[in-house]
């Protein structure tokens, strides 16, 4: 997502690079360029003028020290109305109350049965909550079933009843997870393909009736600018406390992001990257600005890696690396945790300049790391200890014992010592990153 509207925006304040101050005649081209990168992205029109208008006046009206280039300057000012335009602050979930309600609602096809699992799955993990889902789509054929499937592959019970009535559905829901100690519910309610006075009267119901602590609209980030009027009529019948963006790993533009907080003051809480069950991110305004501007995320890495990795084995791993011990037994204890991360493609996009550097079309084959795992596997814990006592007999019983062939094992333990020597260097602060 974003991708090609962040690599015309950088492209165009590359251009400002040399210059010895801003100008109006300078950026003039940089603006237009970025204008048009907007519009393509599908943001709202009305959007991109009022961006392009503030970003103007601020580079106009800056004064640039000596220790900063213009450009620098420049690409701060843009962050800084990227991240306005995407809410500003990041805005959380309820979770400070010890029993909370919430309510997901929205269009059939945005995926919000699935957000709901994905929601539970979050809200366990990170926040050590017992959530309980309910089935409040009973109209949608299998619904209830999918619901019911996606609790069972998480492990999440799902409350159910025989029959249409919402409301005493959510309301005896509600009271179960009371009863059974669940602390988060989350309901699941029916979709429509369009917005509808029958679906509105069903959702206006519910809300009235129970006390929600939030209400956010499931929506598919692939339905561009109509998506601004879907969410504009479900607020003004139901106050919603927010939204997810489903679909932002699909071919979509993302220019409702950068439209959605701005004309409906509806904050954005979280975007589905993934069909996976772990694939729900909690949105970060500033984050996501950086993203765009090809900067990384690297807090984003770090907290997935917090979630894997405990304090005292990051600081041994850490230790082993400066001191050059790292060895085959720590490189296959990385590499199951890496494994734990998601797809390695998706961490290697969030490094800073990885659009630059190419580095965000590659393809990561699992395959591949499963080869690699099954080679280290085939060795003995001595041997992983010790690499160095690898000769060939060692190497053909290995390349037998894992399926592989003598020159991958090779070319692994060739790749292992590279590895290991560069990590070294970074760690011993003789070797610069690149970014």
């Amino acid at each position: 997502m974003f991708e090609y509207m962040g690599d015309r925006i950088t492209n165009a304040i590359k251009n400002i690079r040399g210059m010895g101050k801003i100008t109006e005649s300078n950026i003039n081209d940089a603006m237009k360029e970025i204008r048009m990168a907007l519009l393509e992205a599908d943001v709202n029109y009305n959007v991109v003028k009022e961006f392009v208008s503030a970003v103007k006046e601020k580079a106009l009206g800056v004064e640039v020290s000596k220790s900063l280039k213009p450009d620098e300057v420049f690409i701060k000012i843009v962050k800084d109305e990227l991240v306005s335009l995407l809410g500003g602050e990041y805005v959380p979930l309820a979770t400070d109350k010890p029993f909370e309600v919430i309510m997901l609602c929205g269009l059939q096809g945005s995926g919000k049965t699935t957000s709901a699992g994905k929601l539970a799955s979050h809200l366990r993990k990170k926040y050590h909550r017992r959530p309980l889902l309910i089935a409040c789509d009973v109209y949608r054929p299998a619904a209830i079933k999918q619901l019911e499937d996606i609790g069972s592959s998480l492990n999440i019970p799902v409350y159910k009843e025989d029959h249409q009535n919402v409301l005493e559905i959510a309301q005896n829901g509600i009271q179960y997870a009371k009863d059974n100690n669940l602390d988060y519910v989350i309901i699941d309610t029916a979709g429509r393909l369009q917005i509808d006075e029958k679906l509105m009267a069903e959702l206006k119901t519910v809300a009235e009736n129970i006390s929600l602590d939030e209400t956010i609209l499931v929506i598919d980030a692939m339905m561009g600018q109509d998506a601004i009027n879907v969410i504009t009529g479900f607020n003004e019948a139901l106050k919603l406390s927010g939204c997810i963006l489903t679909k932002m790993d699909g071919d979509t533009k993302g220019g409702v992001a950068l439209s959605l907080r701005h004309l409906t003051h509806v904050p954005i809480k979280f975007v589905g990257n993934s069909e996976k069950m772990d694939g729900l991110s909690e949105f970060y305004p500033e984050r996501m600005a950086e993203r765009i501007l090809d900067m990384g995320d690297i807090l984003s890495i770090a907290e997935k890696v917090e979630d894997i990795v405990s304090e005292e084995d990051a600081i041994e791993q850490a230790k082993k690396m400066k001191q050059g011990t790292f060895d085959l037994e720590d490189f296959l204890k990385t590499l199951k945790q890496v494994k734990k991360l998601g797809p390695l493609e998706n961490i290697i996009k969030m490094l800073p300049q990885a659009r630059s550097m190419g580095l965000n079309n590659i393809q990561v084959d699992p395959k591949d790391m499963a080869h690699v795992e099954a080679i280290v596997l085939s060795m003995t814990p001595y041997e992983r200890r010790h690499p160095e006592c690898l000769k060939a007999s060692r190497k053909q019983r290995i390349a037998k014992g894992s399926g592989r062939s003598v020159e991958e094992v090779n070319r692994l333990l060739k790749q292992f010592e590279s590895m290991k020597e560069m990590m070294k260097m970074m760690s011993s602060g003789k070797m610069k990153m690149p970014f």
